[in-house]
């Protein structure tokens, strides 16, 4: 194998009229501004050396055939590959640009079969037709501007019709090479590439720290605009440095500086894309944004790219598909050593709902963001800009989850399932959304109502969702950080719910509010090892018991609420039963009837005189019919903190009947029982206080208590109804 050296663009290959069987030429390079191309190397796979010396020749003498391609039409920057091969006496040329559709040609010399003379010295390349990577045919016509054969020597280059072959110059320069003077950037290679799928590590293509632009950001902000683009690059430069400082410089001055024109988008015939003109209006449209911003990194010395391709941005939705003109444009930079996306468009802020107003909102997502994150709302026309590894089709990333900024810059990693459309089974949805902290989540249902449950995890939250109605739904999540609850909710997930089927066996109680169950929120707010973590609670009997450990100084209260249960405030509590004993808090609750119920659970701080504030739910489901459970007794205000009721549970006493009283009561003198006669409660030896009271001939009884023995006025604690006679 031998290297061969390019002498002005042209590639030297061995030649001879015997030629041997096969000779294959390997030529890479790239295509240049207009659709010339220029060759970076060139590999020769020179026949043995039995072969060679038929040939006349030695094998390492030098190369004597040369081939000169200026012709293809192409993107600026793009990798071809050249393959020239002999194959029983007859030249070919298949050229390919990489992801491109390829074209085969054959090259003879004048004599022989294929060349068709134009009476001029020239003579035309026959025609051939071979299906493009991607499966469409590609026709191609050469002509042979110049063809001559000295010897073992012959000289072809090719051109299209009536056009001129370009000369280029390679430069020595570790930015890229010139061509008619003008700089030409290296297009993406391997070591661009990131792994795809996310790793989920840094939400950048490289590593830095925002601290340090901290004073170049502010200084960028305040440069007012110039009656140049050269004069105001001069001025952001003057601060500015690296390559990454003049980059960040001149994204945050566009990004605060350029409004995107609403009216313009409307009207893009009447639009100027031209950098100066954008400057002086000081708005534009994605082309405005991105034709500025490379020809100021250009300025600043910044090898820039302006990309184009399709975008999930305003308007977008869920499961939408793509065809036609692209709809976007953004830019790659290329710093140290590897190109990197910026979208300033989409940093500088954000346009409604009605698309009539847009609003500066700086969002630094889209600077020099991880490809594999760019690639959920970016699809560029070229794939090789996709910088990924292995790159997504249009297919992927029209059905791959829009994961909005807010979703990677909140901490937010996945979602489950991750397509932007999702199929009911059996009229349920479950989604379950990852994060690196603890987050709060709000979701909305627009076109029908569903019953749902979230539930908050430490690193995400699931939610099932059950909508009652058939068709398609869009369904929105949105989340903020758990600290500073005066943090509005930003939307992070869009999907669209196709439901094909209700589940009418569900209905959960209107009372039912979101998050469910007991989470790291209820932790913070000071209920810790909850004896039921899950948010449904099952029984079969219609009751159940929670408790809890409370880590902080807090007065608790408890109802039940039930679409059925029609019961005052005071009343939702009375089928419950609460004792506090010491850090500890039990709740013993009897349902009423069968059904599905809502335990509500609010707190307050003992120092605080205010109102009691709701912390947390649990949905209570109970499938008996048979279940009806009567209220517990009616509490007053001296019902202290660590009292417990053991028995008589039921607020509804027989009548006629001797009812047994069992009591722990703490730091009182005297207890007894009062209806038509009292009755006193004896203080036994394990700590209750015990007796028990006749109900003939009353209607009410109460147990009351003496909190000093000095004190001459009773308190009532508890309050029981009789059973009419």
């Amino acid at each position: 194998m031998k290297l061969l050296h390019l002498q002005n663009q042209t590639i030297p290959v061995p030649y001879q009229q015997s030629v041997p069987s096969l000779l294959p030429v390997f030529c890479a390079g790239q295509l240049q501004q207009g659709g010339s191309i220029k060759a970076r190397s060139a590999v020769c796979l020179l026949p043995n050396k039995e072969e060679s010396q038929q040939w006349g020749q030695e094998p390492n003498t030098e190369s004597d055939f040369s081939l000169e391609l200026t012709h293809f039409r192409c993107y600026p920057g793009e990798i071809f590959i050249f393959v020239f091969v002999s194959v029983s006496g007859q030249l070919f040329g298949l050229f390919t640009p990489l992801g491109r559709s390829c074209v085969l040609f054959k090259l003879a010399d004048a004599e022989r079969k294929g060349f068709q003379g134009d009476g001029n010295g020239n003579n035309e390349l026959e025609q051939y037709q071979v299906n493009g990577i991607h499966g469409s045919a590609v026709r191609m016509q050469q002509v042979i501007t110049s063809c001559s054969a000295q010897g073992t020597h012959m000289t072809v280059e090719v051109h299209a019709r009536n056009s001129t072959p370009q000369l280029f110059k390679k430069l020595s320069l570790g930015k890229g090479f010139q061509e008619n003077g003008k700089r030409r950037t290296r297009p993406p290679g391997l070591k661009d590439q990131h792994a795809y799928p996310w790793d989920r590590l840094c939400l950048k293509s490289m590593p830095f720290d925002l601290k340090q632009f901290e004073k170049l950001d502010a200084y960028a902000k305040k440069v007012t605009a110039k009656d140049s683009v050269e004069e105001l690059v001069k001025t952001l430069l003057r601060v500015a440095h690296t390559d990454l400082e003049k980059v960040r410089a001149i994204w945050t001055w566009i990004c605060h500086h350029i409004a995107y024109d609403i009216v313009g988008f409307f009207h893009k015939d009447k639009l100027s894309f031209k950098p100066k003109d954008v400057l002086q209006s000081g708005k534009s449209i994605c082309e405005g944004y991105a034709g500025l911003f490379e020809q100021m990194c250009s300025i600043a010395g910044v090898q820039c790219m302006n990309l184009s391709g399709y975008s999930k941005g305003h308007g977008y939705r869920s499961g939408q598909t793509f065809s036609g003109k692209y709809d976007h444009a953004w830019n790659a930079v290329y710093l140290d050593g590897r190109w990197h996306l910026v979208d300033s468009t989409w940093g500088s802020g954000s346009i409604d709902d009605c698309f009539s107003k847009f609003t500066f909102r700086y969002n630094e997502f889209y600077f020099l963001t991880h490809p594999a994150l760019f690639i959920n709302n970016h699809f560029p026309d070229n794939s090789n800009w996709q910088l990924l590894k292995p790159a997504v089709t249009l297919e992927q990333f029209e059905s791959n989850m829009l994961y909005k900024s807010d979703f990677y810059k909140m901490g937010l990693l996945a979602a489950h399932p991750p397509t932007a459309i999702i199929q009911t089974v059996n009229g349920k949805v479950a989604i379950e959304v990852e994060s690196r902290f603890p987050m709060l989540f709000m979701f909305e249902l627009k076109g029908a109502k569903a019953y749902s449950l979230m539930m908050l995890k430490r690193n995400g939250m699931n939610l099932e969702l059950y909508p009652q109605k058939t068709g398609s739904h869009k369904l929105q999540i949105y989340a903020k950080p758990s600290k500073g609850s005066d943090e509005v909710y930003n939307c992070v997930l869009e999907y669209t719910i196709e439901c094909s089927a209700v589940d009418r066996n569900i209905c959960f109680p209107k009372e039912l509010h979101q998050p469910v169950g007991p989470s790291w929120f209820t932790e913070r707010q000071g209920f810790l090892k909850p004896s039921q973590k899950a948010p449904i609670i099952h029984t079969n009997d219609g009751r159940f018991d929670l408790s809890f450990i409370l880590s902080k100084d807090l007065s608790v209260l408890a109802s039940l609420h039930s679409d059925d249960l029609n019961l005052s405030e005071d009343m939702s509590r009375r089928y419950i039963l609460q004792v506090c004993q010491g850090n500890q808090i039990d709740f013993k609750i009897h349902l009423p009837y069968t059904g599905n119920f809502v335990f509500k659970i609010f707190a307050k701080k003992k120092s605080d005189p205010g109102n009691y504030n709701y912390v947390f739910n649990y949905l209570i489901c109970c499938p008996n019919a048979e279940v009806k459970w009567p209220m517990f007794p009616q509490n007053y205000s001296k019902w202290a903190e660590g009292y417990e009721l053991l028995e008589p549970l039921a607020a509804l006493l027989p009548a006629n009947c001797n009812i047994k009283f069992k009591l722990k009561l703490h730091s009182i003198a005297k207890a007894f029982v009062q209806c038509e006669k009292t009755f006193p409660l004896i203080l036994s030896k394990n700590g209750y206080w015990e007796g028990s009271c006749s109900t003939f001939g009353c209607t009410e009884v109460y147990v009351m208590v003496l909190e000093n023995a000095n004190h001459k006025f009773y308190s009532r604690i508890l309050k029981y109804d009789v059973e009419a006679q």
